[in-house]
């Protein structure tokens, strides 16, 4: 499919093409959205390639409109930018891409990938280090996944106590993909929240306890999916206190909840705990017989303690025949990571499992002995037309300089705003300088 646009270009400005998602059958984002393609073709005179695709939320009709120029190959496009990694044979000789690379931790699935740019003399950018001054990202889809983690792990709870017999009115939230839009999952779980106060089958649960473990822009995102049941907040510390007269709690936990330092008498500091987390255990324990859902939006590295252990939750279900933990949204999704019971990533079509505590494996579904672990590792293209909307608003304004010239021959002569340099990992296919720690991976 070839389109034409009514635009005339000036020579001087370097076509743009949004590439369509192949990594997945579910991933539906745009990196820019129609709207903003149009203003920057009218204010900037970008030009814009479009590469065709069924699968992306908003249509090849909706691209072209924007003045984008619909296609099936974006051969003549030297800036290309999606959202996903790329296949290794998709790239070509000497253009620049940017989009999520997962690189910078020298993750070994992304060497192949990053080996082959280098080979081809390509520039990469990576929007996780698109940064500030104080190293703060500015472009991001974190919300987002706390938004979707939050609709499905409530989904998963209400399934998860139809499973068991229970017929209550959570059941009729819906995972978030099924939402024509996140006003629309919003309208509809104030409504359930309302009824639920009012439904005897639920009485016997109450209160229904959600911790979040984290505070940030993630954490945000799937509390103010909670916030819409009208939860009654309490501290960690005062969780046996929670009273069966609320229907839903809400707790959040900071690191000063999470671990303690192994030195007898010695107080928790947070930078002495990022700095060496070492000499911290996990006290995350002793939280989870009071909880009913945990939702799990923290950082995680091998260095630190993890927040639910193998053990712990084999504790939990072989000392209580119904413990009260039913569902662990784990929007973190690091595998074996924080949640060690989180053995793999889930997608929207298959998005739960049980890990079931007697056979120390997950099954599919809500049944089994143990808590049904929410792990869908592309949560904000349950929403795709506000993530893609909201990310696009982020990176738009720094779209035109990234256009205007080609990259020089000497990456110091590249004249980009801050935020866009620090993001380049390959420059002609050589590390950066900031970059040059992944050879190690290589």
């Amino acid at each position: 499919m070839v389109g034409r646009s009514i635009y005339q270009w000036s020579s001087s400005v370097q076509r743009v093409g949004i590439r369509h998602e192949d990594k997945t059958i579910w991933e539906r984002r745009v990196p820019l959205v129609p709207d903003q393609i149009r203003g920057l073709i009218a204010s900037h005179g970008i030009p814009f390639s479009v590469e065709a695709s069924n699968q992306r939320v908003f249509s090849n009709e909706e691209m072209s409109a924007s003045g984008a120029v619909v296609t099936d190959s974006l051969a003549n496009c030297p800036i290309i930018i999606g959202v996903k990694e790329i296949p290794r044979d998709r790239f070509e000789s000497g253009k620049t891409y940017m989009f999520f690379s997962h690189t910078i931790k020298g993750q070994s699935y992304n060497m192949a990938m990053l080996r082959r740019m280098m080979e081809l003399k390509c520039n990469l950018l990576d929007y996780e280090r698109i940064v500030d001054d104080q190293g703060r990202r500015l472009v991001f889809f974190g919300e987002y996944a706390g938004l979707a983690g939050m609709i499905d792990s409530l989904w998963a709870y209400g399934q998860r106590l139809a499973v068991e017999g229970h017929s209550t009115v959570l059941a009729a939230i819906k995972p978030a993909h099924e939402y024509a839009s996140l006003a629309d999952a919003k309208a509809h779980i104030t409504e359930v929240g309302a009824a639920a106060r009012n439904d005897e089958a639920l009485a016997g649960f109450a209160p229904i306890v959600c911790g979040f473990s984290g505070y940030g822009r993630v954490s945000q995102g799937a509390q103010e999916i909670y916030d819409l049941v009208n939860p009654a907040t309490i501290a960690p510390n005062r969780l046996s206190d929670a009273s069966s007269g609320d229907t839903f709690v809400k707790v959040v936990f900071k690191e000063s909840d999470m671990v303690e330092p192994i030195e007898a008498g010695k107080t928790f500091e947070l930078q002495d705990y990022y700095q060496h987390p070492e000499g911290y255990r996990g006290v995350f324990d002793q939280y989870l017989p009071h909880l009913s859902m945990l939702v799990n939006c923290i950082y995680w590295e091998p260095k630190y303690p993890r927040l639910v252990t193998k053990e712990a939750i084999g504790q939990l279900f072989e000392n209580s025949a119904s413990p009260k933990l039913r569902v662990i949204g784990d929007i973190s999704c690091d595998p074996e990571g924080s949640i060690e019971i989180m053995s793999r990533p889930t997608d929207p079509g298959n998005p739960v499992y049980v890990y079931d505590t007697a056979r120390k494996e997950a099954i599919d579904g809500f049944k089994g002995k143990g808590p049904v672990i929410m792990a869908v590792e592309i949560l904000p293209t349950e929403l795709p037309r506000d993530s893609s909307t909201a990310f696009g608003d982020a990176l738009v304004d720094l779209i035109p300089a990234l256009a205007k010239d080609p990259a020089p021959e000497r990456f110091e002569d590249w004249d980009l705003p801050g935020p866009l340099k620090s993001a380049v990992i390959l420059h002609r296919g050589n590390l950066t300088p900031d970059y040059e720690y992944i050879k190690a991976y290589l």
